[in-house]
């Protein structure tokens, strides 16, 4: 059994509840597991990544990052609190954005079709979702379903990744201008976008989190649902990972023969 999952098992049961600030300092703690740490971003922070490597991280995260809206459709959608859905919906604007105007902010999906496009891929591509691979995909798509089927107050939970996401921007805006001068420093304003809303989105999780796991059974199952959704983050990079560091893609026993991939 490896150090990572001997962790997740060996949680103890605890048969009273941890105080906010306890319980607070161990969701924290799961960013030992975020994907900050996984190979792949570790080299791709230190310039070891090649344009198809860069290419394939970006065309394959937009899958998540158009899903993002989705999912926090199905957090309103389950919640019947209006001034929460009022609070949550700007997590939708954020990446949908508010129009298509010269002075409209076209929000974070736009900023990543153009992050995409200065690593010199196409729109549409992107958009048909035509590098997606099956890992990531089927990884994405659970994380939507959990949202789906969650209560509203689960599935907040499970957005608590975004504690530490500012990190992981930083990361990017301070090291890809140095190791990948070829894509330009305007298309990560994705990143310098998130910096901000990422920590008034913490927050507001946050909030939610600590008001309604009280229980010591139900912060047990708020650490497991964060845990959950860093599995799916790490999932994406072992997907990404074993087709484009150890060059074997899904099918590769096939040659070159081409896969067409159509949504289902």
């Amino acid at each position: 059994m490896t150090q990572r999952a001997h962790h997740i098992t060996s949680i103890s049961e605890r048969s009273e509840a941890l105080s906010a600030s306890d319980f607070e300092r161990e969701l924290r703690d799961k960013g030992r597991f975020y994907h900050i740490y996984h190979p792949f971003h570790v080299a791709m922070h230190e310039g070891r990544c090649n344009k198809e490597q860069i290419r394939a991280w970006v065309a394959n995260r937009f899958y998540y990052q158009s899903n993002i809206p989705m999912k926090d459709a199905a957090v309103l959608a389950n919640c019947p609190d209006r001034a929460v859905r009022r609070e949550w919906l700007q997590r939708i604007i954020d990446q949908d954005g508010r129009g298509d105007g010269p002075s409209d902010d076209k929000g974070g999906i736009e900023a990543w079709l153009y992050l995409g496009e200065a690593c010199g891929l196409k729109r549409d591509d992107l958009l048909n979702h035509r590098h997606v691979l099956p890992g990531v995909r089927f990884a994405v798509d659970a994380y939507v379903n959990f949202a789906r089927s969650a209560s509203w107050q689960e599935a907040a939970c499970s957005s608590l990744t975004e504690m530490f996401a500012p990190e992981i921007h930083q990361s990017r805006l301070s090291s890809w201008p140095e190791h990948y001068p070829w894509i330009s420093s305007e298309a990560l304003g994705y990143f310098r976008k998130r910096l901000g809303e990422a920590r008034r989105d913490v927050d507001h999780g946050l909030s939610v989190t600590l008001a309604h796991f009280r229980s010591a059974e139900q912060q047990q199952h708020a650490l497991n649902i964060l845990q959950f959704k860093l599995d799916v983050l790490w999932c994406l990079l072992d997907a990404i990972s074993m087709a484009y560091v150890h060059m074997q893609p899904p099918y590769h026993h096939l040659g070159t023969e081409q896969i067409v991939r159509t949504s289902l």
